[in-house]
């Protein structure tokens, strides 16, 4: 059993941490352990090559990541020169470490010269003071009794930097003491020794002294030099400096580049995490044909993982292979990068290309890898990197139990993660935050009310505090187990750990809206600091926003009514906010319920809540009180925008008001700034064909080309319909070839309007081209058919016309009443009475009801005929089945009469047209007039003509 490996080479007393000798291997980068956090694992950048490694041997000890935040358990501590810094929670570092003191006390001294004063001249041109000879170091104190412990204090941020990795100025009296040992004769090694100390101290001074040694000729072939005058600039972000210098230092000084030249470049872009510079460098140090070393390709890994770089990771893993370099960091981070952005299969292919380069695993590897298959819930595979940890030597510490807690809470075995937990005092350790932490949110996801909140309570007890994740968590079993009290607790915690109340009002509306509980929210609110959120405008704004998406408009209106902040602009955004809501979700009564409570301006009403209002009545059809709010923004002189515009005509197109529509259109065409959007364009080219107005749909199809609004499959369609009769045919041609070539699909409606135009204008190639197009994209409709049959009949070409009525009927539709229509006038007009009889029995034989149509077309070929009995039957039998004639009906009768030579009949006809309400046009008093004047009734046909002109009628003319 795993249990079991638990306990394997477990220290029988309390936890001891593991440590490494600093000196003899680079400390580790440490993982990014999604889900928990421990101060227990060092974390920390290999250490580049240079003097610093000697001199100042540094472990890190960091927290991890929870959640992608940072949380500290424990203050973060280093050990610099056998001192112990720890930072404390406001930053400072503010720590002592019990060190053993020698028998002996330390002493440095040094011998002052005249020449190590004049080169200190020589680099800042200020004379200095010999330094006294230092007699005993501060770092030891001799005790009473032997070697005994005792405290000694640590700088506050450690030794020679600040808190942000800045050198601090080192004392005048040390800097000089150095410089009086060199002179021009002074050997490359010494003036490198004098260097080493300026730049741990000084970059400044440094990089004055590096200029004297150039200047002196101390250079040729000094590539440490060079290295550590490239890391004094890299600390002042000079890098066009640091380019110049690697430059200089291959062309003027015959050094050789290697890595780390590159190295204390990159160093100081992985401190300040400088992930654009970092990269550079390692490109330019490849370009180079440098070869990177263990420490670049850590250092660089580390930066990656910092900044969440995964593109920059993958290509800097890939060279570390090419180059067979076997950096475990690396692999580390990698894993890490892959684990933190869930590409969980990533991970674990980093993990077969670790095994398979042969690359042996450290503590921070192995709990990378045990982080992996706890993160998905894999627990078999995860034991198994137990029992590979714990056959390795590594001793288990809190971390390794924290993740295995945490990936059986993500697979939900609570029983398992309980008897983890309960093993942790068997090893001598002691549950951490992070543990107690994971046991919350295991039990939370597994819906255990009781344990969740004993842990939870455990946790607080502990004196940790709980994390944004455990506080979500805790709400959410609260309202799925509808504990109000409880929740009102959480909320306390909340508050006492600093959260903000926007925050806590988004957590509370979000757990008790998902499982529908929202009306909990606001007894809740009032139980613990609702004062607090009605004087806070972010919180209100999220709650009533809640509340209105959860249709609780009296809640919601409750908030609004009590709130205690004033801030007009914000105000009128939230009420905006929540009509919109409303009436996206369809809910338009309680929009005007907000909007009824909204305080407003009578002055300077606000345009978007007005525009939103007007759609709002207009979906709810109450057209009255959109227009009321239209007049309302007209009187107050606001300036309307397209948007008010576009509004404001599909209320009236609505409204079917189609004039008004253009009237406001008419005012919109005035504002010369508005460009209408594709949607008012579209809204413009409907109204205008509706209203028959030609010249302003060439117009808008115009504005369109010049407004360069791009055109979907929509747009094309549209105008093709609207404006297929507006614009010449070549250009209709072009822009229905333009939209085929961009791949938008024609609809049914377009091809009929297609076939239309091309037949009216005799293009019958075009038109049985749009046909075969139709017919293979299976978009012939009845419609389509009646269109080529009828633009074929008005051009007399009856072999056509009935070649496509055979193909209605092949292809299963009945030959329609529009068809039989077209072909009987088109028969009776060419004179063919036989053919036109044929139509007429076919129609009988088919049960076709005949309509208006169907009568005026008879009677006008009967009256053309002067055949008066039949125009008489035609009539009889039109009114025999309850159809009274129409407009075009007597005007067609009045012609026939007046063929006749019967002119008293076409006078009584007109007298019956006005008994039957039906106006003449300028058609009606045509034929009358001909009619008169044709049976020389010529004064009775002047005195018809001067009342058509009194009247002023207008009509279709002859």
């Amino acid at each position: 059993m795993w249990m079991a490996a638990l306990r394997i080479r477990t220290p029988a007393g309390p936890g001891e941490h593991r440590r490494r000798n600093p000196t003899s291997s680079s400390a580790q980068l440490g993982p990014d352990l999604i889900g928990f956090s421990s101060s227990l694992l060092p974390v920390g950048v290999g250490y580049v090559g240079d003097h610093r490694r000697i001199s100042s041997t540094v472990v890190t000890c960091r927290g991890f990541f929870v959640d992608n935040v940072r949380r500290k358990s424990h203050s973060r501590a280093s050990l610099r020169n056998g001192l112990v810094c720890s930072l404390d929670a406001d930053g400072s570092r503010e720590s002592t470490l019990c060190v053993s003191v020698p028998s002996e006390p330390l002493s440095w001294s040094g011998v002052p010269s005249v020449l190590g004063q004049k080169i200190a001249q020589g680099i800042d041109g200020n004379p200095r003071a010999s330094a006294e000879t230092k007699k005993e170091g501060k770092l030891w104190q001799r005790l009473r009794g032997g070697k005994k412990l005792g405290r000694c204090r640590a700088p506050k941020h450690g030794l020679g930097k600040d808190r942000h990795g800045r050198k601090s100025v080192g004392r005048d009296d040390d800097i000089n003491a150095v410089l009086s040992c060199i002179s021009q004769d002074s050997s490359i090694e010494e003036c490198n020794s004098a260097l080493i100390h300026l730049e741990k101290h000084n970059d400044e001074k440094a990089l004055q002294f590096f200029d004297w040694m150039k200047a002196n000729g101390k250079l040729k072939g000094n590539a440490d030099a060079y290295h550590l005058a490239l890391q004094a600039i890299a600390w002042k972000e000079d890098w066009k400096m640091a380019e110049l210098l690697l430059h200089e230092m291959v062309a003027d000084s015959d050094c050789a580049l290697d890595a780390r030249a590159f190295n204390g470049l990159i160093y100081v872009c992985a401190k300040r995490r400088l992930a654009d510079s970092g990269t550079k460098w390692f490109r330019m140090m490849l370009d180079r044909e440098v070869q990177p070393n263990v420490s670049t390709i850590g250092m660089l890994m580390g930066l990656y993982q910092k900044t969440g770089n995964l593109s920059e990771a993958e290509f800097t893993f890939a060279e570390m292979r090419n180059c067979n370099i076997k950096c475990v960091n690396a692999y580390s981070a990698m894993i890490t990068l892959y684990t933190r952005l869930g590409l969980f299969a990533k991970s674990e292919d980093a993990i077969v290309l670790m095994n398979s380069d042969g690359v042996v695993p450290n503590m921070e590897n192995w709990l990378v890898r045990l982080n992996v298959y706890c993160q998905q819930g894999k627990m078999e595979e995860a034991e198994s990197v137990l029992h590979f940890m714990v056959d390795k030597g590594f001793t288990l510490n809190v971390v390794a139990y924290n993740t295995l807690i945490t990936g059986y809470g993500k697979s939900t075995d609570i029983q398992k993660a309980k008897k983890v937990f309960d093993s942790l005092g068997n090893a001598g350790l002691a549950p951490d935050e992070t543990t107690y932490r994971s046991m919350v949110e295991g039990f939370g996801r597994a819906d255990r009310y009781e344990e969740a909140i004993s842990y939870y309570r455990k946790l607080k007890s502990a004196g940790f505090r709980p994390n944004a994740s455990n506080f979500y968590t805790m709400i959410s079993l609260l309202a799925r187990h509808d504990d109000s009290e409880g929740a009102v607790e959480i909320l306390e915690d909340m508050r006492a750990a600093g959260c903000q109340c926007s925050s806590i009002v988004t957590v509370l509306v979000r757990a008790y809206g998902t499982v529908g509980r929202m009306h909990k929210v606001l007894s809740i609110l009032k139980s613990c600091f609702y004062k607090k959120i009605l004087f806070d405008a972010t919180s209100c704004s999220i709650l009533v926003t809640a509340f209105v998406q959860n249709s609780l408009i009296e809640e919601a209106l409750l908030v609004l009514c009590e709130k205690k902040w004033k801030d007009s602009a914000f105000e009128e955004n939230l009420y905006h906010i929540l009509i919109c809501s409303c009436k996206e979700a369809g809910n338009y009564n309680d929009a005007v319920r907000i909007y009824s409570q909204m305080p407003k301006s009578g002055t300077h009403p606000n345009l978007h809540i007005s525009c939103t209002m007007i759609d709002v009545f207009s979906m709810m059809e109450r057209f009255v009180d959109a227009e009321t709010i239209f007049l309302e923004l007209k009187a107050s002189s606001t300036i309307l925008d397209m948007i008010a515009y576009s509004v404001i005509v599909r209320m009236y197109i609505k409204a079917e008001r189609l004039e008004d529509a253009c009237l406001i259109l008419a005012e919109m065409e005035k504002q010369k700034e508005i460009v209408p959007d594709k949607y008012l364009f579209l809204d413009m080219l409907r109204t205008y064909q509706k209203c028959g107005l030609l010249e302003k749909l060439a117009d808008t199809y115009y504005w369109i080309l010049k407004s360069q609004v791009e055109c979907d499959e929509a747009m094309y369609n549209c105008i093709i319909n609207c404006c297929g009769q507006a614009i010449p045919v070549d250009e209709l041609s072009r822009i229905f070839d333009e939209m085929i070539q961009q791949g938008h699909l024609t609809n049914t409606v377009t091809l009929n309007v297609l076939l239309k135009i091309y037949g009216k204008a005799g293009l019958f190639t075009r038109a049985e081209k749009v046909f075969l197009m139709a017919r293979k994209q299976g978009l012939v409709d009845i419609i389509t058919y009646n269109t080529i049959i009828a633009a074929y009949a008005k051009s007399g070409n009856f072999r056509s016309m009935n070649y496509f009525v055979q193909r209605m009927q092949d292809a299963g539709f009945p030959v329609s009443l529009e068809a039989y229509n077209c072909m009987l006038d088109a028969y009776g007009k060419a004179g063919q009475l036989e053919e036109f009889a044929s139509v007429l029995q076919k129609m009988k034989r088919a049960k076709c009801k005949f309509d208006h149509y169907t009568y005026n077309i008879m009677i006008n070929i009967y009256g053309r005929r002067g055949w008066i009995e039949d125009v008489a039957n035609v009539l009889a039998e039109l009114k025999s089945r309850g159809v009274e004639p129409d407009l075009y009906s007597y005007n067609t009768l009045i012609k026939a009469y007046g063929i006749a030579r019967m002119p008293e009949e076409a006078v009584k006809l007109m007298q019956e047209m006005r008994i039957q309400g039906i106006s003449p046009d300028r058609v009606t008093y045509t034929n009358l007039i001909a009619a008169l004047q044709r049976n020389e009734n010529f004064l009775e046909a002047v005195k018809w003509s001067l009342w058509m002109k009194q009247t002023r009628v207008v009509g279709r003319g002859t």
